[in-house]
């Protein structure tokens, strides 16, 4: 059970002014395949890997978004191609979200001051935001913010920074798209991509953020913060390869979780005066079915306190960056109330936290 450490302050964490989300949105491709269809064609796919086949029905996912055709996946591709679809597709994910995000907060695009955006699954240059002022009608003097690299935790990680571009009374809108489903390679024979292809898929987000005295936002972000482990860069993460990513994905990423996470999240709690008990619910990146399993024994959690993150799971798999934002949406859609702790984890190995007050 995580307790509060004796030693740390009662020092805030916090914003210097109240920081709202007031606009929330989220896209995924139109394509849903179900996760039998995974399990199916993996089993052609990785031949040597068919007595782990179980694998796939123990993910506790259902379905999964992919941008591309099916039989794309199937066929070898080059990275100019793979680029290619991610500019495509992560362009018209990050302007549905943005649209519907920047509308949920009764704003227009002119309204707002500084655009972040967030990716780690593809590369583009001029950035995604610079590309997304070509179809949507940002001023020209908009401040842009491209993060790359900061993996599944990116969703968690990009709203705090955009969070902390907000003070000053700034309209900020963070956007944050991942293309999974790109890095899938028939090349790979490896442990590492059969495991990848039971979990990932694709999707966007875009949250609308509002420093000041507005108290008519969705939820006030209360504090962030965040913990990097030295020596774990083999956890998760990226390898550079010729036709693509090639997906580092350490089978020890659970048992870091429950042996190393209670420390950082205790200091982070402990920093902003706050206890579990002080907490009303938990909206967890559902990195996979064990990564929540992990988790909810590490906190004595019930299964009610991780549901969000578990139908997250359930129905669109792990989206990376995206898919804690999902889960917030989720529970804003359900009417929660109260303090709840978001949390994201990503290659470094990192983990990201974030404290909310849910209107």
């Amino acid at each position: 059970m995580l307790t509060r450490p004796q030693s740390q302050s009662n020092t805030t964490a916090g914003f210097t002014e109240p920081v709202h989300i007031t606009g929330i949105a989220t896209a995924v491709p139109e394509t849903r395949i179900l996760q039998g269809t995974f399990a199916a064609s993996a089993q052609n796919m990785f031949p040597q890997f068919r007595r782990l086949d179980r694998l796939y029905g123990n993910t506790g996912i259902e379905s999964r978004r992919v941008c591309m055709p099916w039989d794309w996946y199937f066929q070898p591709h080059s990275w100019s191609e793979r680029t290619e679809a991610f500019h495509e597709h992560a362009l018209n994910l990050l302007e549905q979200a943005a649209v519907n995000a920047i509308a949920d907060a009764g704003l227009k695009p002119h309204d707002i001051d500084a655009i972040v955006t967030n990716t780690v699954t593809g590369l583009a240059i001029p950035s995604l935001d610079a590309e997304l002022a070509n179809r949507i009608a940002f001023r020209p003097d908009i401040e842009r913010l491209p993060i790359f690299g900061i993996g599944c935790g990116g969703g968690v990680a990009g709203l705090s920074r955009a969070a902390r571009m907000a003070i000053g009374s700034r309209k900020v809108l963070f956007l944050t798209v991942d293309l999974c489903s790109l890095a899938f390679r028939t090349s790979d024979p490896s442990i590492e991509m059969f495991v990848a292809c039971a979990l990932f898929g694709d999707g966007a987000a875009g949250i609308v953020l509002e420093a000041g005295g507005k108290d008519s936002g969705k939820a006030e972000l209360i504090a962030t913060g965040e913990h990097m482990w030295q020596g774990t860069q083999r956890i998760m993460g990226w390898d550079i390869e010729g036709d693509g990513f090639a997906v580092v994905l350490s089978p020890d990423l659970p048992a870091h979780l429950s042996a190393s996470l209670e420390g950082p999240l205790a200091a982070f709690l402990a920093r902003n005066a706050v206890s579990l008990s002080d907490l009303d619910g938990y909206l967890f990146h559902p990195g996979g079915k064990r990564v929540l399993d992990a988790l909810q024994g590490l906190l004595s959690l019930s299964d009610s306190d991780i549901a969000y993150s578990r139908s997250i799971l359930r129905d669109y798999g792990n989206m990376s960056s995206a898919t804690a934002l999902f889960v917030l949406k989720s529970a804003l859609d359900s009417g929660a109330a109260g303090k709840h702790l978001l949390a994201a984890f990503g290659p470094g190995f990192s983990a990201y936290f974030a404290l909310l007050d849910i209107a």
